[in-house]
C-alpha cells in the first residue's frame, strides 16, 4: 500500500514520478482509494478485469452489483454509453458535475465484468476538485468505481475511515487534501427509451 502524506495538491499530482507510478499501478490491475464529492471510493481501470476482480474481493461485494464509471469530464464517459436519451442529456446538463449517477444502455466498449453482465452502465462526474485532478492524470481518464468500504458496512466519509476500512487491501490511498466529501451517496437514475426511474435517492432529490 502506498499512502501519501504530502500536503500540497498541486505538488503530488503534477509530479511526473507520481503520475508514472500511479498509471503503472492501474495498468497492472491495481486498485486505488480516493475522495469524491459524496463518499470515499475505490477504483480501477475499466479495461482491467484483474482490477475489477480485486475490488469485488476487497469489499466482499456481490458480483451481481455493477461498478460505476466516473471521470472528470462527461466527454470521457460517452464512449462507454450506447446512446443517451433526451432525459439523460437534460440531467447531465443540470447535474454534471455532481452527485448524480445516470444509468443508460452501455456500448460495446464497456466490459461485462464492470456491469455484472447487464446491458446498462452507470456514469458520473463527481464535483470534487481532487478527484477531477486525479482523473486528469490517469490514462483514459476513467475509473470503474464503488464506495470504499466493506459490503454491508457504512460508507467511508473521511480519509481515516477509508484507511481503517480498506486501506491495507488497496494499492494506493490518497489523502483528501482538504477536498472533503459530503457523506451521502449519489442519487442513481435509470434512463432507457422513455423510462426515467429512480433506483436510489441520494444527495440529489429527484421524482419519477
Amino acid at each position: 500500500m502506498w499512502v501519501n502524506y504530502l500536503n500540497e495538491l498541486k505538488t503530488i499530482l503534477d509530479e511526473s514520478s507520481v503520475v508514472e507510478k500511479l498509471n503503472n499501478i492501474l495498468s497492472d490491475g491495481g486498485v486505488i482509494a480516493f475522495v469524491t464529492d459524496t463518499v470515499w471510493g475505490i477504483g480501477c481501470l475499466p479495461s482491467s478485469e484483474k482490477g475489477a476482480d480485486k475490488i469485488y474481493e476487497i469489499k466482499g461485494r456481490d458480483r451481481s452489483k455493477p461498478l460505476i464509471l466516473m471521470s472528470n469530464d462527461k466527454l470521457n464517459l460517452l464512449p462507454y454509453v450506447k446512446e443517451f436519451t433526451p432525459s439523460a442529456k437534460k440531467l447531465m446538463d443540470i447535474y454534471f458535475p455532481g452527485a448524480l449517477t445516470i444509468v443508460s444502455d452501455k456500448s460495446e466498449k464497456t466490459p461485462d465484468f464492470i456491469t455484472s453482465g447487464k446491458n446498462t452502465v452507470g456514469i458520473r462526474v463527481p464535483d470534487n476538485k481532487f478527484f477531477q485532478k486525479l482523473c486528469s492524470i490517469i490514462n483514459g481518464h476513467v475509473l470503474a468505481t464503488t464506495s470504499a468500504n466493506l459490503s454491508s458496512h457504512p460508507s467511508s466519509k473521511t480519509y481515516a475511515e477509508a484507511v481503517n476500512s480498506i486501506g491495507n487491501m488497496v494499492d494506493f490511498v490518497f489523502e483528501d487534501y482538504g477536498c472533503e466529501c459530503a457523506g451521502m451517496e449519489s442519487t442513481v437514475v435509470l434512463t432507457q427509451s422513455n423510462t426515467l426511474r429512480i433506483l436510489r435517492q441520494g444527495s440529489i432529490f429527484l421524482e419519477n
